[in-house]
């Protein structure tokens, strides 16, 4: 293929990336990570931050990752301070796909606290892939403050990441089981039964929870 049928190639598929049709987005996105184009990088990054379709936002954060680290990085890294919340959030699970951890620093407190839940929830699964060994406690006890926050997936996903830090979870989730406010409470009891028995899943765990708390324990010593 010639230099010029390339450049027609990387003008089709970027073209495709702002198409009315999924599916269309979708194969444009698949042509950019089949043969990654530098060039393509900016047009990708601005797309995750408005493309609507889940299978089209998992296809272009993919194409990302086809691409040098040290060429998509600092663009992902910019999109964390932007006032869009799909652009930090898909920023957040384009860096927890990457797993370079040079990008540690950049996942803040103020992002796994976002207002936006799904912002909260990229910010957590990205910290939890990226946090270099040694920091695993204070990781831990910034993702226990947002216990009882949010509905089912929103506990769910922070469950699944506490439970993934491993024992530098179990002194903050004893703690919380002990808060004085019941959803807090019935989260941390739910997620340290989840971590014991995951065969036995989240709702189980949650259910369980609420019948303890109703009883006035905290269920510690069951």
């Amino acid at each position: 293929m010639t230099m010029a049928d390339e450049d027609t190639e990387m003008t089709r598929a970027l073209r495709g990336l702002a198409s009315d049709s999924s599916s269309t987005r979708l194969r444009a996105a698949l042509a950019v990570g089949t043969a990654p184009d530098p060039r393509c990088v900016d047009e990708l990054v601005g797309r995750c931050a408005v493309e609507p379709d889940f299978q089209v936002r998992e296809m272009l954060t993919w194409a990302l990752t086809r691409h040098a680290p040290e060429l998509i990085l600092p663009r992902l890294l910019g999109e964390l301070r932007s006032e869009r919340a799909q652009a930090r959030s898909q920023a957040l699970h384009t860096l927890s796909k990457i797993g370079d951890g040079s990008a540690w620093p950049a996942i803040t407190r103020e992002l796994m606290t976002d207002a936006d839940d799904e912002v909260a929830r990229s910010a957590w699964r990205a910290a939890v892939v990226l946090v270099p060994e040694g920091e695993e406690h204070g990781l831990a006890a910034a993702l226990a403050t947002q216990l009882g926050r949010g509905g089912r997936e929103t506990q769910l996903s922070l469950s699944r990441a506490l439970i993934a830090l491993g024992e530098a979870t179990t002194p903050v989730l004893r703690a919380a089981m002990s808060d004085p406010r019941p959803p807090v409470r019935q989260h941390a009891i739910a997620t340290e039964r989840l971590s014991r028995d995951p065969s036995a899943g989240f709702d189980f765990a949650i259910e369980e929870a609420k019948r303890i708390v109703a009883l006035g324990t905290n269920g510690q010593e069951e």
